[in-house]
């Protein structure tokens, strides 16, 4: 009998533990219960951790140890089960353990025990964390971001002790840890420290995100500063900073109510990444047989690179050879592309998102080179990671100047295949270059302006204009000054174009004071110059002005101007949008809202013109008083309004 009660009051701890509230209390009880054993000596677990409350309750463990395939593992943790377990293929040093997390499991740490044949044990501690946070709050960018795009070596050098680590501890040894500023393919310091030490600046300048270039662990012989050649998905990259600075970094833009957005590549890996070397599966990356045929001559001669033929996404017509040699071949001989159709590289890919949108708390996701991998993994991607987190946001790059693709894959477009890409936003590459020819092309029935007008008529095919990411240049591209041929007018024009549209906007760092390529122009390097004053001894300083000549000066405080306005109005965030053919050198947008309208003048005219405002009278504003948003002159709308000079004119009715 009192066997009897003991079992029952047992029964009763357990069931308690498993359906009450998860506290630290219970993690403790959970732990005394599994016989919790504080050590670890397996290789490699991925995801380090997890979190318990997800709608999808399957997590997929990568085990990385010396012949681990010899092993069976164990857990014993109340709600957790054990699932299938497979081997690699190709390697015996690779276990997946598939685990079922019960909505009543409880946040704490538990052992996973392996044992072999011959009685041999290993064990690793495993931890199931309390998530931070509802899914619902994890709020994504949207129209009325503007986000502040950093190439993150590039920007500050907060702390010089990082710049050169000799080592990652557990890891191989750094292969590039010379810093070296007169070289444009060299690393040259800039760190996480950097950006968070300068996080007002960026502010006050009127952004409200910031995306850095990837900041992982690129342990690349050469040209590891881009950032896009990563060899540890898991980890920050040392010579940036540690997991806790880039927590950090995202503690403080939430502070001061601003996003971080990660940029993630799901398409390829850096050749030097560890599994390089001991590949799971046959098939872990794409032509793997080449790879693994010519590893000891590998090089850019026996490399299968991709066609770069990323219309085969959308053509009915495509040969399979030419979409799976646009989806399956390399990058470059450095990037080996990455094969999403295995599905425990699938898994493995979604996980890693979701781990660090909860690890660093953000605020979105840029994907790189969006139309490369498999385009039916990147749809199950996006889902899965929407399913998580409804009010997260993310943007694909689809380096398209046609809007048919970048609309393609955008979620709710009426694709005639039926693909549904599950994605919030694509980048507005259309709209890059229209902007910049319209400014650059003398005035015609086809050129010039009307760039602009026909650019934005093809809204029609996207499923959400507003949330389609517009941006006046990137790391891949000549400067915006640069594209305009040194013209500041033109320069002013372009930005405030982009930033009126109905989008989401994106800068790249250093717009604000001008900076250029003109010395070589598209070089990658150049374009990714070092940001004045981010480094001690520079002589100038664009975060105090320092230095600074005074066109570099002007632009700053037009864009403070300009962003600061921006960041505040609902009719530029989510307003009507109407706009006017160019007429005589002038194009005219407009955005309103119930209690706003904003309208856009871009004049082309050397010569003071008098524009006929009863053009426009749809728009409603007769007799009421607009402010110019850059000069704080106001006028009355009435018949005519006057254009003194070449440029924009950004008015509104708020004042």
């Amino acid at each position: 009998m009192n066997k009897l009660i003991y079992l029952c009051f047992s029964c009763l701890i357990v069931l308690s533990v498993s359906c009450k509230e998860h506290t630290s209390e219970d993690v403790k009880t959970v732990e005394q219960q599994s016989e919790f054993i504080n050590q670890s000596n397996i290789e490699r677990i991925e995801p380090p951790n997890w979190w318990i409350g997800f709608k999808n309750d399957e997590l997929q463990l990568l085990v990385k140890h010396n012949n681990i395939g010899d092993y069976t593992p164990s857990i014993s943790y109340p709600g957790i089960s054990l699932g299938k377990v497979s081997n690699g293929n190709n390697s015996n040093n690779y276990l997946f353990i598939d685990l079922i997390i019960s909505e009543t499991t409880a946040a704490g740490k538990f052992n996973i025990k392996f044992k072999n044949e011959n009685g041999d044990e290993l064990i690793d501690v495993y931890e199931l964390k309390t998530r931070q946070k509802p899914a619902e709050d994890y709020l994504g960018f949207n129209s009325s971001d503007a986000l502040y795009l950093i190439t993150p070596d590039r920007f500050a050098n907060a702390n010089t002790n990082n710049d050169s680590p000799l080592s990652i501890e557990g890891q191989p040894e750094l292969l590039e840890r010379t810093i070296d500023r007169t070289d444009n393919y060299a690393r040259h310091g800039g760190d996480i420290e950097g950006i968070t030490q300068h996080i007002d600046y960026i502010h006050d300048l009127g952004f409200t995100a910031v995306w850095p270039q990837p900041m992982l662990t690129n342990n690349m012989k050469q040209g590891s500063y881009h950032g896009y050649a990563i060899t540890d998905l898991y980890q920050i990259d040392p010579r940036f900073g540690t997991l806790e600075e880039y927590q950090n970094l995202s503690l403080k833009l939430e502070e001061k109510g601003m996003k971080l957005v990660m940029d993630q590549v799901a398409n390829h890996c850096g050749l030097e990444h560890w599994w390089m070397k001991d590949l799971p599966f046959k098939d872990w990356v794409n032509l793997q047989a080449n790879y693994e045929k010519n590893i000891d001559n590998w090089d850019w001669k026996t490399t299968i690179n991709s066609n770069h033929r990323r219309t085969t996404n959308q053509d009915t017509y495509a040969s399979k050879y030419d979409s799976d040699g646009n989806s399956q071949g390399w990058f470059v001989a450095t990037m080996p592309d990455l094969n999403q159709r295995n599905p425990f590289m699938a898994k493995y890919i979604t996980q890693n998102s979701i781990w660090w949108i909860e690890t660093a708390q953000l605020g979105g996701i840029r994907q790189d080179t969006y139309p490369y991998p498999d385009k039916d993994f990147m749809s199950d991607w996006a889902g899965a990671i929407m399913t998580e987190y409804p009010n997260f946001s993310i943007v694909g790059e689809e380096w398209s100047y046609n809007p048919l693709l970048i609309g393609y894959w955008q979620e709710g477009a009426n694709n005639r295949d039926g693909y549904d890409s599950n994605l919030r936003s694509s980048m507005d590459f259309a709209m890059q270059v229209k902007v910049v020819e319209a400014l650059n092309e003398t005035e015609s029935w086809d050129k010039g302006l009307v760039k602009i007008y026909e650019g934005l008529a093809n809204d029609f095919h996207y499923a959400s204009p507003k949330d389609i990411m517009v941006f006046e240049g990137n790391h891949d591209m000549s400067r915006i000054f640069t594209q305009l041929k040194g013209d500041i007018t033109n320069t002013k024009m372009a930005v405030a174009t982009y930033a009126t549209m109905p989008r989401i906007l994106q800068m790249y760092y250093g717009t604000e004071i001008l900076m250029n390529d003109f010395e070589k122009p598209g070089d990658h390097g150049l374009i990714r110059t070092d940001y004045p004053g981010g480094w001690e001894g520079d002589t100038k300083n664009a975060f105090t002005g320092e230095g600074l000549s005074e066109d570099e000066k002007d632009m700053q405080l037009f864009m403070r101007k300009l962003l600061n306005y921006r960041k505040h109005s609902k009719a530029i965030h989510d307003g009507k949008t109407i706009h006017f053919a160019p007429f005589n050198g002038i194009y005219v947008l407009t955005r309103s809202s119930e209690d706003e309208t904003v309208v856009l003048f871009l004049n082309k005219n050397d010569k003071p013109v008098t524009l006929d405002l009863e053009r426009y009278s749809e728009v409603g504003l007769e007799g009421k008083t607009l402010k110019n948003i850059i000069s704080d002159d106001t006028f009355i709308w009435k018949d005519t309004f006057s254009l003194d000079s070449k440029g924009v004119f950004l008015l509104t009715t708020k004042h």
